[in-house]
């Protein structure tokens, strides 16, 4: 049988193949990453919510908060799967295909490989996963960013590829890989010994600090709503698990008031900003006689100009 006579090195042609390969690369990698996922949290014993518990720290998430946050992103993923097969313009296509589409793969293995390393709570190994993953992900969300910019001419782009990257970005940033880490390093505490709850009290405060003041940065200065939800939800879900360091609390706290209310502030000093730029344009000035025609000045008319003598007045 003769090959078919497409030349592969056509422009058009390998970004077709490329579509084609994250038509089903896309569903199959978020399929084993669902199914990885529930096997580990409905199946095995302990499952990877007890886990978390078995290793309580500052910065221990509530597992339940962080069920419903991934449940979320399925979702969301759900509709780029189906942004892929859907009539799309050619700058979403371009998104998908050469912004965060083999990324995005990547990291459901990445996340499966992970639940299995926690599982099996090997925790250095999971650490690196989840490094790992992170790295991915910041390095979709910067092309998207960069080459792919969010706009509300395009919402289920905005929808479907824009946010659940930057979700999931936000999953490890803010509390997965720390608290991986912390838990490598030994800053845990035994369940049965609550009154050590102050264990890594100030490496806490300082990962919570710091994820959450850049978090609230980018919400004020680019308006991101995902970011804002996103990082609000995960505080929730830290402070929603007790025993928890002081420090740590209040900081989690303060930060779940202070996202939605800078994302609603910067929202509004935006809009005051262009409704007095809609309202006070350049105001056009009358021309000055001298950049007239001849030095004169323009007269109604009928008149004669200010300067003009009138003769007839003069001689009678």
């Amino acid at each position: 049988m003769e090959s078919l006579p497409l030349d592969t090195s056509h422009p058009a042609v390998k970004e077709y193949l490329a579509l084609v390969r994250l038509q089903v690369l896309t569903p199959l990698s978020l399929l084993v990453n669902i199914a990885t996922l529930m096997v580990c949290t409905f199946v095995l014993d302990p499952n990877l919510g007890q886990i978390a518990k078995l290793y309580p720290s500052s910065i221990t998430p509530q597992p339940h908060m962080i069920a419903i946050y991934v449940v979320a992103l399925y979702i969301l993923q759900v509709g780029y799967c189906l942004l892929l097969v859907l009539p799309r313009t050619p700058e979403t296509k371009r998104a998908l295909i050469k912004g965060c589409g083999f990324p995005l793969v990547l990291s459901n293995w990445v996340f499966a490989f992970w639940a299995i390393s926690w599982i099996l709570q090997a925790f250095l190994l999971s650490t690196v996963f989840l490094g790992v993953l992170l790295v991915l992900l910041i390095y979709a969300n910067i092309v998207l960013l960069i080459y792919h910019v969010p706009t509300t001419k395009r919402p289920l782009e905005l929808a479907f590829i824009h946010a659940p990257l930057r979700a999931f970005m936000l999953l490890p940033l803010m509390v997965m890989f720390p608290y991986s880490l912390f838990v490598t390093l030994g800053k845990t505490w035994s369940p049965g010994e609550p009154q050590h709850y102050d264990r890594g009290q100030w490496s806490g405060l300082i990962v919570v600090l710091t994820v959450n003041v850049i978090g609230f940065l980018v919400i004020v200065i680019r308006r991101d709503v995902v970011w804002c939800v996103a990082a609000t939800w995960i505080c929730a879900s830290l402070w929603s698990l007790k025993p928890k360091p002081y420090p740590v609390m209040i900081t989690v706290i303060l930060f779940t008031v202070l996202h939605p209310a800078g994302l609603v502030v910067s929202s509004i000093w935006a809009w005051l900003r262009g409704s007095n730029e809609q309202r006070t344009g350049a105001i056009a000035l009358p021309p000055d006689e001298e950049s007239r025609p001849n030095g004169r000045s323009a007269a109604a008319p009928g008149e004669r100009p200010a300067r003009e003598v009138d003769a007839e007045a003069i001689w009678g």
